[in-house]
Parts: structure tokens; C-alpha cells; sequence
């Protein structure tokens, strides 16, 4: 279950702590791969990538701009896997891509969970509770 906002440091090697909360899900692998909606990364149970997989290929694929996000999503896709200690390595591309340094924010989202790096989590964080504040409609609007 991906619940909640966990803040821990990657270390020399690239690798991260699972929060416990998140690792039974994470027991037969970890998908990740480029986020979108900000500088972040998506972290996927197998399960769940084969969801997002089974969304994409409802899409027409004819269309230009589908197969063009296809393949921006699916190439950065990166297998891996849980150590005994419940780590999982990120990969030097990804890491690179969403700006992360140390210190990072791992947030848990229904369907996955996102990893970003903890200035750039707490600037949109910060940007979102202030819109929210100011204008409840923007949350009647989601209709949940």
C-alpha cells in the first residue's frame, strides 16, 4: 500500500530505503521510470506497471503524440529489485532526469508512488496547499 510522505537520502551507490509500509507491494520487483507533472519519478509494484501498460495500449496508437509518450515512458522504464535490507538502486539516467541529489521525499500515491528530490517536493507542495487554501472550488472541482 502506497500511503503517505517518507523522507530518507540516497546513498554513494544510488540506493534508497523502501519504506516498510511499501514493500509488500514491492516483493516481486520494482518498475521505474520518468514522472510527469513534475520533476519527479514514478515507482510502480509490477502490478501496477501492468496497469499503467494495459492504459497505454488503450490509447490509439496512430496518434502521433501517444506513440511519441510511449516511448519517452516506456524506454526510461528501469527493472529492479528489493536487497535484504529493502533498498532498490535508482539508475543514474533517472536520477539525473528528476534532479536528485540526497536528500529525497518518496510519496505514496493510489496506483505508485513518486520520488523527488526534497527542495523541488516541498516547493510544489508548498505551491498546491496555497492554491487550495485560496480556492476551495479548485477542490469541489475534482469531484472525490
Amino acid at each position: 500500500m502506497f500511503v503517505g510522505e517518507h523522507h530518507r537520502t540516497i546513498d554513494s551507490k544510488g540506493r534508497i530505503f523502501i519504506p516498510v509500509k511499501f514493500r509488500e507491494d514491492l516483493i516481486k520487483g520494482v518498475i521505474l521510470s520518468k514522472g510527469f507533472g513534475g520533476k519527479c519519478l514514478f515507482l510502480f509494484s509490477k502490478e501496477g506497471w501492468k496497469m499503467m501498460e494495459e492504459k497505454i495500449k488503450s490509447k490509439k496508437m496512430a496518434e502521433r503524440s501517444m506513440l511519441r509518450f510511449s516511448r519517452w515512458f516506456s524506454s526510461s522504464a528501469s527493472e529492479e529489485s528489493l536487497d535484504q535490507q529493502g533498498r532498490t538502486r535508482i539508475p543514474q539516467k533517472l536520477l539525473k532526469y528528476a534532479g536528485l541529489k540526497k536528500d529525497i521525499v518518496i510519496l505514496g500515491l493510489p496506483d505508485r508512488a513518486e520520488i523527488w528530490d526534497k527542495e523541488a517536493w516541498l516547493k510544489y507542495y508548498e505551491e498546491a496547499d496555497s492554491q487550495y487554501k485560496r480556492d476551495e472550488k479548485s477542490l469541489e472541482q475534482l469531484d472525490l
